[in-house]
């Protein structure tokens, strides 16, 4: 399916779930960065939307409500997702909102949420770069936390086959271990199951246990 078509069934998957306020702000909330981020990005990276929410509603300390751009929820991850506009940080915010930004940010981090943050700037001229971080952050938990998940090994082996694509050389484990910040024995498994399936080949002749890899393409 195309970005289009997966995107309009998700976006109204989530707006006939809402009511009142909460689906007001999905409607005039969802902005042209967030669905940047969407396209250049998050669908680039992983092909679907699954656990993502888009304006994500959350009750802060003083019991009131917040809204993050994207939550991604998925036992036992929380991710928060923010797309911060220059504005955002610039003389366009008061001396008050920049303070009760960073105290948002706080309790989010204390309530157990890892945060991501990422510049409109950034997801517009430099999306490559966003996705790496993003494969990077889920290589990492997703490599403990849901291991026995078969969907995190689809990520995570889709995200070895576009990276060993880039490279100029064959690809090693330790490559793969570098740039998903995961262990020797994760590190095997996926590229185990990337060579049953015919996806990585081994580099090179003779009999020695293979050290270096290459896709089939």
């Amino acid at each position: 399916m195309s970005y289009e078509e997966v995107y309009e069934s998700w976006f109204h998957d989530h707006l006939k779930r809402r009511v009142g306020e909460n689906k007001r702000r999905l409607l005039e909330g969802h902005s042209h960065e967030g669905q940047l981020f969407l396209q250049k990005v998050w669908f680039p990276a992983f092909s679907q939307f699954d656990y993502l929410h888009p304006e994500f509603e959350i009750v802060d300390f003083r019991d009131g409500k917040r809204y993050l751009d994207f939550a991604y929820i998925r036992s036992p991850l929380r991710l928060a997702i923010e797309i911060d506009g220059f504005n955002t940080h610039a003389a366009g915010v008061s001396r008050w909102q920049f303070s009760d930004h960073l105290v948002r940010q706080n309790h989010l981090v204390i309530d157990e949420w890892n945060v991501l943050r990422f510049s409109y700037d950034d997801v517009r001229d430099k999306p490559r770069m966003c996705i790496q971080i993003l494969q990077q952050f889920f290589g990492s938990r997703l490599g403990s936390a849901l291991d026995a998940d078969s969907s995190a090994d689809d990520i995570l082996e889709k995200e070895i086959i576009r990276y060993a694509l880039q490279l100029d050389r064959p690809i090693r484990p330790i490559d793969v271990r570098q740039h998903l910040q995961i262990g020797k024995d994760r590190t095997k498994s996926l590229i185990n199951n990337l060579i049953k399936s015919n996806r990585l080949i081994k580099h090179g002749e003779g009999t020695k246990r293979a050290r270096c890899f290459i896709v089939n393409k």
